[in-house]
């Protein structure tokens, strides 16, 4: 019998999922470093954790998080010195749920809003998450600055709070929802590096839906939100960005690693 798979331990989602050189290189096959490797060149580098502190952080290892590292500071050099773009996508791992003792850091999403929502326990019990602004859905993910937490207990909306994501981005947004516990997001569009962070993170996600925010959870409470199953990051119609924008800059999948 194989033995279960596990899972390393990310404090920190990465806020850009790709990078690109300046040059021709920009539409190279990318270089792909797990969120997993992300994790260990932030806490090793960037933190300055020994190995041994880092795996304590991550729940594997020290010899694990030392071939982790090896892996990720490979790839980052075949980046720098082949000018090919990287993309952080993928990793065996999953986001931390803050109860872990030795998750301290102030950066943890869950510290920052564990204070807020303490989710109750039951299974008739649902948190929604809906992306907002001024009482409407906000259509863009990865600029949203608010969300709109519900409770649903058998099928009712017990309560409801709006909730800053205090300057949180694209995919960093997957721990700030992580953090306050949803269960499900309603959101417009969102790009394939969001996605794949919510996916991680067993949050349902629920895309393409525009209008009222409350309307909308009425609407999936009651079995009758009409959402998009193939939503993708639709900011092109929204905001104007340089002639050199392309989705892959916000991780929104324009490019896929092999």
């Amino acid at each position: 019998m194989p033995r279960p798979k596990k899972y390393r331990k990310v404090c920190h989602f990465p806020k850009n999922l790709t990078f690109y050189p300046e040059s021709e290189g920009r539409m190279a096959e990318p270089i792909c470093l797990t969120v997993d490797e992300y994790e260990t060149i932030r806490l090793m580098d960037r933190e300055g954790l020994s190995q041994e502190e880092a795996g304590e952080r991550m729940h594997v290892a020290r010899t694990t998080v030392q071939l982790i590292y090896a892996s990720a500071r490979k790839k980052l050099a075949d980046t720098l010195v082949e000018g090919r773009p990287l993309r952080i996508e993928g990793g065996d791992y999953r986001l931390c749920d803050g109860d872990a003792s030795t998750c301290g850091q102030k950066n943890c999403f869950k510290h920052q809003y564990s204070k807020l929502f303490e989710k109750p326990k039951g299974d008739h019990f649902m948190r929604i998450a809906v992306t907002y602004e001024n009482g409407a859905i906000f259509q863009h993910f990865g600029h949203t600055q608010q969300f709109k937490v519900y409770d649903v207990r058998d099928g009712k909306i017990v309560a409801s709070e709006v909730v800053d994501t205090n300057g949180s981005g694209h995919g960093a947004l997957a721990g700030v929802l992580t953090a306050l516990n949803a269960d499900v997001l309603i959101c417009g569009g969102i790009g394939g590096g969001a996605q794949m962070a919510l996916a991680a993170a067993g949050i349902k996600l629920y895309g393409g839906v525009s209008g009222n925010a409350d309307a909308a959870v009425e609407a999936f409470v009651s079995g009758d939100l009409a959402y998009d199953p193939d939503v993708k990051c639709n900011h092109h119609g929204e905001h104007h960005h340089g002639e050199g924008h392309t989705c892959g800059d916000h991780g929104c999948g324009s490019h896929s690693c092999h």
